[in-house]
């Protein structure tokens, strides 16, 4: 499958990522880059980014770095597991993740991501096992 990060961007934006708002600012060799800019409808009622902005931006990146991955004959990948670490929150601003491929077999990726604040500090740990579908 060859597709490139702007041409998922476009296929993303009518559904979930394109709702929420989210960027990308480039992919390189298992690596993606996505932002986000916060909006109130990303909050929770506590005042807070809800865990859900930040789940659905670290799993879109690791995803879309996934589809840009993905081995000779596989046709898609389907999530195995998510998990996600948070260390803080935010109030405003735009928050930045980085996804990370840490094993790309012929069945299985592993992906790892950060999302970190408008200061750039570590707000969540994010990891993700997909199995690549022939």
């Amino acid at each position: 499958m060859d597709v490139s990060l702007d041409a998922l961007q476009q296929a993303g934006a009518d559904l979930l990522p394109g709702l929420l708002g989210i960027e990308f600012d480039g992919a390189d060799d298992g690596l993606v880059r996505a932002r986000l800019e916060l909006r109130r409808d990303h909050f929770a009622p506590n005042g807070y980014v809800h865990a859900g902005t930040v789940v659905s931006l670290a799993d879109t990146a690791c995803g879309y770095g996934c589809i840009l991955t993905l081995p000779d004959g596989a046709i898609g990948f389907t999530t195995i597991e998510l998990k996600t670490n948070f260390l803080r929150s935010a109030k405003e601003g735009t928050i930045t993740c980085e996804a990370r491929l840490v094993h790309g077999g012929r069945t299985t990726q592993l992906w790892d991501a950060t999302v970190r604040d408008a200061e750039a500090r570590t707000m969540a740990l994010f990891r993700c096992s997909q199995l690549i579908l022939r």
